[in-house]
């Protein structure tokens, strides 16, 4: 392994520009003429971008301009001693004191070992001193192999989850049983990720607090135990990118900010952690934990597999929010006739200066509101075209990271194309961060190791599930959709109330996926002007459907308010909008609860659905509209049995799985994260 540094890459006492932007490019002009970059134009732009991201300033003096580029060939680190100082954002002034470090893109963790190690040590004044009373470039190469020699010697030594804190200059505080765990992270997780880390440590070690910190860098990292985790009073989260598996701290009090504040406010963030460990309202940790004792010790598969869908739920839900409410305005202001195609032709046929005809059904009567709506329908579908691949993007985030992102998204809206819904996004997601995270994790020869994460990965990931998803997982769905709508049709003419049931069934199953959308088409595509004229066996069926499609997100919502303890602050604030959801026949309302637990929120929103279905069916509702639920109720008949067959579903979907979600758990698994909202962490 060649040094990180030598005197040619050493400047002492140098004018290189009184900005970070002059300096940072006749760094990369060093580290080029050196020969360990093959352009210093790419380099300057890469290290300018990690600048634009957030400054590298230190107090103290320091500067940390850093950067992965496709153009550097081998580690390095390019130091000059400034005079005069370089304004780089520190707080406290200018620097004087300047390391670049240069990564090739898609490096090995060996060499990004020793970098953080630098990094590390910059934090301790006893070796910025010596580098500010050094006189020759040799002097400066040894002081910097005197910390990295450590980490160059241990080899593939990782980064503990406590980092070892700089040695303190005065006694310890003693403990006071006060316990705070940390995340620190940067985008390029080579340089504040870990002197963030060591300032925190630092700080905790003389004020006698508790901290164990997991560093979320390039250099590795051993993730906190769930049992460190769940002694935790208060988290710390100290990043500029996001918390891998985040939903570990699911109910802890959080103080949440950028790295570098870490690094110049350790002790004041540590005081923010401790009021917030005894305060009831205080910001908690959303998302959900799974505490089953077997899995988490033993990190198995069932864990991994929640996590990994808990990711891909959290960064669904905005898009399930938004696109949902969006087409709930679209029909109260447009009508339910304004509903996908009829809407874009409003979009692009008119304007506001050109207003479309009233809607029959449209708010007042209101041209203006029959435009204005059908926009906000257009929007919301737009906002729905997401839902699938962010699903599926982020789980195979979850898995691979960064090279999962691509190949996910694109098995997400391929799983809409085939038909395949939220079921095969999940399918795709697991296989695109499987497969890539697999790959990258082969060894790749040097030359190859910077298109890997930007072009190798994604383009064998997608291509190999890709082909995957269209030979094996498109054709069986379209099959079995095929299928059960001729089922369907076969049912039509024997028990109209068992056909309402298995509807219900049908609506609930995979909530927007290919059953429920196999229920839906059924009941549209008999929606005919005759049909409607007629109040036949057709409109009742479009009532079912649509009234079995509301029940779960509504019974979800009144689960929520029923046992708020059965759920973590995320699915609590979720419930909320599922209200709304479900009023407007949004089954995707309840995805996040499925996603996160099927086995038992699934089963029981069939039964609801399936309850509500029937009697729909029963009391003879009809619907003369394809969408809508609540705000088309001008075009229902029987309406009070409309309202009545979904109160009478929700209260049993509701029940069901609020009796589900309690058995088979300890008492304090479901309110872990209810308790630690309402009353003091040391309690």
């Amino acid at each position: 392994m060649s040094s990180l540094i030598t005197a040619d890459l050493v400047s002492l006492d140098a004018d290189l520009g009184s900005q970070a932007s002059d300096v940072i490019a006749r760094l990369a002009a060093t580290v080029a003429a050196a020969g360990r970059a093959t352009e210093a134009d790419g380099l300057t732009g890469d290290a300018l971008a990690r600048e634009a991201q957030s400054a590298t300033g230190l107090p103290g003096g320091i500067a940390i301009p850093h950067c992965r580029s496709t153009s550097v060939t081998e580690p390095t680190l390019a130091f000059a001693r400034l005079s005069p100082k370089a304004d780089f954002g520190a707080p406290d002034g200018p620097a004087d004191l300047v390391f670049m470090i240069a990564a090739p893109d898609g490096a090995g963790t060996a060499h990004l070992k020793l970098l953080s190690s630098l990094a590390r040590a910059l934090v301790r004044a006893e070796f910025t001193d010596a580098l500010r009373s050094a006189t020759t470039a040799d002097e400066v190469v040894a002081l910097v192999d005197g910390v990295v020699a450590p980490a160059e010697g241990a080899g593939a030594a990782t980064p503990s989850a406590s980092p070892a804190a700089a040695e303190p200059k005065h006694a310890a505080a003693p403990s006071d049983g006060f316990k705070v765990v940390a995340v620190t992270a940067c985008p390029t997780g080579i340089a504040h990720t870990y002197m963030a880390a060591d300032s925190l440590a630092q700080a905790a070690v003389d004020e006698g607090i508790d901290l164990q910190v997991e560093t979320q860098g390039s250099s590795g990292s051993t993730p906190l135990s769930p049992a460190t985790i769940a002694a935790a009073d208060a988290v710390i989260f100290a990043t500029d990118v996001g918390v891998k598996n985040e939903g570990r701290f699911a109910g802890k009090p959080v103080v949440v900010s950028g790295v570098k504040r870490a690094i110049n406010e350790p002790s004041t963030m540590l005081a923010e952690a401790r009021k917030a460990a005894t305060d009831p309202k205080a910001r908690r940790v959303g998302g959900s934990v799974e505490t089953t004792t077997d899995e988490t010790e033993g990190g198995g598969i069932g864990l991994r597999l929640r996590q990994w869908l808990l990711t891909g739920v959290s960064y669904m839900i905005p898009f399930v929010a938004g696109g949902g409410l969006l087409i709930a305005i679209g029909f109260l202001l447009a009508g339910y006739e304004y509903n996908g195609d009829p809407a874009r032709a409003v979009f692009d046929d008119f304007s506001l200066t050109n207003l479309p005809p009233a809607g029959e059904h449209a708010l007042f009567g209101s041209a203006l509101l029959t435009y204005v709506g059908s926009l906000f329908n257009v929007l919301g579908g737009w906002a729905f075209s997401f839902l699938v691949p962010a699903l599926a993007g982020y789980i195979a985030y979850a898995i691979a990271d960064r090279p999962g992102i691509a190949p996910g998204f694109v098995m997400g809206l391929l799983a809409n194309e085939i038909g395949a819904g939220f079921l095969g996004g999940i399918v795709g997601g697991l296989l695109a961060g499987l497969l890539a995270g697999w790959i990258a994790k082969r060894p790749a020869p040097r030359w190859l190791a910077g298109l890997m994460p930007v072009v190798i990965i994604p383009l064998i990931t997608i291509t190999v599930v890709g082909f995957l998803m269209l030979l094996v997982v498109g054709r069986p769905i379209a099959d079995a959709s095929q299928g059960l709508e001729n089922w369907l049709n076969g049912l039509s003419g024997g028990s109209i109330v068992l056909l309402g049931a298995i509807l219900g069934l049908m609506m609930a199953v995979d909530l927007g996926g290919p059953v429920n959308k196999a229920a839906y088409v059924f009941a549209t595509t008999g929606l005919t002007a005759d049909a409607i004229a007629n109040g036949g066996t057709e409109v009742k069926i479009m009532a079912a459907v649509m009234i079995a499609g509301m029940v779960p997100p509504l019974a979800m919502a009144l689960s929520t308010a029923l046992r708020p303890r059965l759920y973590t602050q995320s699915e609590r604030e979720n419930g909320k909008s599922a209200w709304l959801l479900g009023a407007a026949f949004i089954s995707e309302g309840a995805i996040p609860f499925a996603a996160a637990d099927p086995l038992r929120v699934i089963p029981s929103m069939m039964l609801g659905s399936a309850t509500a279905g029937a009697i729909s069916m029963a009391a003879g509702v009809t619907s003369a509209a394809p969408h809508g639920g609540v705000f088309v109720f001008f075009a229902i008949d029987q309406v009070i049995w409309f309202f009545a067959a979904i109160v009478v579903g929700t209260l049993v979907g509701a029940l069901s799985v609020t009796a589900l979600k309690q058995i088979g758990r300890d008492r304090t698994e479901g309110a872990f994260a209810y308790e630690h909202e309402t009353a003091p962490a040391n309690a």
